[in-house]
């Protein structure tokens, strides 16, 4: 009776170590499927989508590209959420271009799901509007800039968490 019971359970035994490990074999080959460049890919559109409305001057849709509580660092200042910095920096300042050009573009992302790293680095030019009332002339700046952000994959979609960029003089030009 008792080789029996000790047979028994170690069938029971083998059978639960065979359901574990195709669990992990499941579980590993889950984790092999993650197409990578394709995430890349989308985390490069929502950087792209981000680039070109500021250079068409127009924020509309921007507040999809991130989380409600992203935070936006720029030039060594805090600036809130997006929606702030949106409200309160960007979207006005747009107003004062005439454009806002990037050039020399490059971006590179690190994918550590479900976050994202990335980094920009860019020569940027705005075509500065006068401003009579505060006795400003137009102008066109020119500056080197860089920005790093973090993006966090929720429910399917990248967005952008936290946001940081700065800019130098452009020796270049």
């Amino acid at each position: 009776m008792n080789t029996l019971k000790t047979i028994t359970t170690l069938i029971v035994v083998a059978i639960l170590f065979t359901n574990c490990t195709n669990n992990k074999t499941t579980n590993n080959q889950k984790a092999q499927t993650i197409d990578t460049s394709a995430e890349k890919q989308a985390v490069f559109t929502v950087l792209k989508n981000y680039k070109d409305a500021i250079q068409s001057l127009n924020a509309e849709g921007t507040l999809d590209l991130f989380s409600k509580d992203s935070e936006v660092y720029e030039s060594g200042g805090s600036e809130g959420s997006y929606s702030n910095y949106l409200g309160h920096h960007l979207g006005p300042e747009l107003d004062h271009f005439n454009s806002f050009i990037f050039s020399n573009y490059k971006v590179n992302a690190v994918i550590d799901l479900p976050y994202a790293f990335t980094t920009e680095t860019y020569v940027y030019t705005i075509d500065l509007k006068a401003n009579e009332e505060k006795g400003r002339e137009a102008r066109v700046i020119n500056k080197k800039g860089v920005a790093t952000s973090i993006l966090k994959k929720t429910n399917g979609v990248w967005k952008i968490i936290k946001t940081h960029s700065s800019s130098r003089a452009n020796k270049n030009h």
